[in-house]
């Protein structure tokens, strides 16, 4: 028989003790709070129900209980009575998750619709799992920690990357067979597409949410890319998934949602947070509406303690007991938004995430800009987030197309954007991309010249209109082969850019094969080939992908030239490597609006040149001098060429880049005495 006792309000959530089931939440403008007790996961009706009273189980915020002769598995969720200030008074109807679940089930049962309307869920609700908190094993699976100059991100979506494939296996179970592949690529990090759990049915127009930017959780992973033998169960497969890339020296990053919900505005459902507490956890106006900058209906109050609270515990959740290596906050900057959305110069969620022990070791990245127009990049509000440069995206697409005023624009994102990221004394706090999964894929970046989206059933009006792609002729895929040779070389080029920038490069995931998502640039319902990596090597761009190889190869092999940790403005150690740019002349860098190329070399000090790289996005060959070299040049990239070849020694003063090409040279001191770069 169950009983219920006084409890504690600390862990949030529930949690397993000695005699039951511990239960706590935060409610600040609770009447009652009711813990309802379910048989099974399809249950239309609980087994058990229990009222906690302001006298017995409240104390400030927390409301509380422990409940006996209760195990892992139990199921469990709550119903709350707000008080009459809310904005709907049917909230005491509705049967809620508990924020803090690390389990959720009733899937099958489960009607968004019903968690619109005012009448009672309980035959078609979501409800929480009590599971173990167990640790990760760091001992036998340690993080593999790379420094910020060494990593290189990998952004993947886990059911696009392993599907097609066998439908018996769950994407975190698929994805174990795909690590080899990473790890020959090259790759030192993964960025995950959320998996925290999410509303499938949060869509218009009769469509699936595939992105899952429409949290209903932050501690859980998403149902549908596990086994679903249990929730217990479901822990351990993501647990193996991030074990097995710790094994494979790769780290695993998760992109967040904790910017916004999947309860929208005060029209949308109550599914957990809204029902709780909804003017703790969201903004809203003295005229009862929603306040958002997160363009899905409401932004959370992160400026808020209790809130705050709830979010570290997340990422706490997820790098202690899963052992994720870092965080990116999908529009990050909105957690620095104030009482009626106003920016905080010192956001309190930031410090809160620095003075966190069990986070000290964690990566965190963070879009700078949200849909209320605030952007800080440089002086983003946390001195340990790094930032998307949406500049480098943007600066590196206008070159190549061959936009005027580009080359200086160019110059200063290879250095590191120290026109944006000022102390270049630091390492720049850069995530240096080209394509992300929001916007055109590399291959059609240069086969489109505007987005072709009407598969979204939104008449084409959703995705950016500003992408500075170019389709060289022909909109979409041709057979004409000087056009497509043009394409695969411009793909070179913009991969070779990034990769030589100074910065932490991401590369987006199937950019190395050729992945096309058709033109669109906005497949966040796509769960089909449009959406999907593609594994036919006969599909695949095999050339493509050697090159890929390729250069990350000669980046991490020229770490300490390409992205050196230290870059002081005093440059008389002959150790530190410093830019000399040139031009048609040496020394003679043309920063006029016309110009199409960019060439420099980076030096030991100043009067040893280790590296020659020189840029032409001009319609026509161009002739450049070399400085001189101590030793031997060697040619280890040209773009115009298609195979990867042989070094080749250069012992002219000068080399001609063909139209539209790069090229890499390298002194032969860097090849060493064995005369071989890898």
């Amino acid at each position: 028989m169950t009983h219920i006792n006084k409890g504690k309000p600390f862990p949030l959530g529930s949690s397993l003790t000695s005699k039951g089931v511990n239960f706590s939440l935060i409610a600040t403008n609770a009447e009652y709070v009711e813990i309802l007790l379910f048989e099974k996961e399809d249950s239309i009706t609980p087994k058990s129900i229990f009222k906690l009273d302001q006298k017995n189980h409240n104390t400030g915020p927390y409301w509380y209980a422990e409940i006996k002769n209760l195990d892992q598995g139990c199921i469990y969720a709550f119903r709350v009575k707000q008080k009459n200030n809310t904005i709907n008074s049917n909230y005491e109807k509705k049967v809620l998750l508990d924020p803090c679940s690390r389990g959720i089930t009733g899937w099958g049962r489960y009607k968004r619709e019903n968690a619109l309307k005012t009448q009672e869920n309980t035959d078609s609700c979501l409800k929480s799992v009590v599971c173990d908190r167990k640790l990760f094993n760091f001992k036998d699976f340690p993080r593999p920690n790379h420094s910020w100059e060494e990593t290189i991100i990998y952004e993947l979506h886990i059911k696009s990357f392993t599907e097609p494939n066998d439908k018996t296996e769950s994407c975190f179970k698929k994805f174990l067979k795909k690590i080899p592949y990473l790890k020959e690529l090259g790759i030192t990090s993964i960025e995950l597409l959320p998996i925290f759990c999410f509303d499938p049915t949060d869509a218009p127009n009769g469509l699936k949410n595939f992105w899952g930017y429409s949290p209903i959780n932050w501690f859980t992973p998403h149902y549908e890319y596990l086994s679903n033998e249990s929730p217990e169960k479901n822990r351990e497969e993501f647990r193996k998934l991030v074990e097995e890339c710790h094994k494979a020296d790769i780290e695993v990053i998760l992109d967040v949602v904790y910017n916004h919900t999947s309860e929208g505005d005060d029209k949308g459902p109550a599914i957990s947070w809204k029902g709780i507490d909804e003017n703790l956890y969201y903004f809203i106006g003295k005229d009862k509406n929603y306040q958002d900058v997160s363009g899905c209906g409401n932004t959370i109050a992160a400026n808020r303690g209790l809130v705050r609270k709830l979010i570290i515990e997340s990422l706490k959740c997820w790098a202690s007991e899963f052992g994720v290596d870092g965080f990116r906050f999908d529009l990050g900057i909105a957690l620095s938004r104030g009482e009626n959305l106003s920016p905080l110069d010192n956001p309190p969620i930031f410090d809160d995430i620095e003075c966190e022990p069990e986070l000290v070791d964690i990566k965190f990245i963070s879009e700078p800009w949200d849909c209320g127009g605030l952007y800080k990049l440089g002086d983003f509000p946390s001195k340990n987030i790094f930032t998307w440069n949406g500049h480098f995206r943007d600066d590196l697409r206008r070159f190549w197309k061959g936009d005027k005023d580009t080359a200086w624009n160019m110059s200063d994102k290879i250095k590191g954007t120290p026109s944006i990221y000022k102390d270049d004394t630091i390492f720049p706090k850069s995530i240096n991309f080209i394509t992300s999964h929001d916007g055109f894929t590399l291959k059609d970046l240069v086969t489109f010249n505007r987005k072709h989206n009407f598969a979204n059933r939104e008449q084409n009006r959703d995705g950016d209109n500003h992408n500075n792609s170019w389709n060289h002729g022909i909109e979409g895929p041709t057979t004409n082969l000087l056009i497509n040779d043009l394409r695969k070389r411009q793909q070179k080029n913009l991969i070779l850019n990034l990769l030589i920038s100074k910065g932490v490069p991401m590369i987006l995931m199937g950019d190395e094969i050729g992945r096309s998502q058709g033109g669109n640039n906005n497949s966040w319902c796509q769960n089909n080939l449009l959406g999907w990596m593609n594994w036919e090597h006969g599909q695949q761009d095999l050339e493509l992908l050697k090159y890929f190889k390729y250069v990350i190869k000669i980046r991490k092999k020229l770490i300490n030239i390409f992205n050196p940790s230290f870059f002081p403005n005093n440059q008389t150690n002959e150790n530190i490597p410093t830019y000399h740019w040139h031009g048609t002349k040496l020394d003679n860098p043309d920063w006029s609006s016309w110009s199409h190329t960019v060439a420099f070399s980076i030096n030991k000090g100043n009067s040893n040149p280790l590296v020659w790289i020189g840029l032409n996005a001009y319609s026509k060959s161009i002739d450049f001098p070399l400085p001189k070299c101590k030793y031997n040049w060697l040619k280890v990239i040209d773009t115009s060429m298609s195979e990867i070849f042989e070094p080749i020694t250069i012992n002219e003063k000068s080399v001609s880049i063909k139209s539209r090409s790069s090229l890499l040279i390298i002194s032969k001191e860097v090849f060493g005495a064995k005369n071989n770069l890898f």
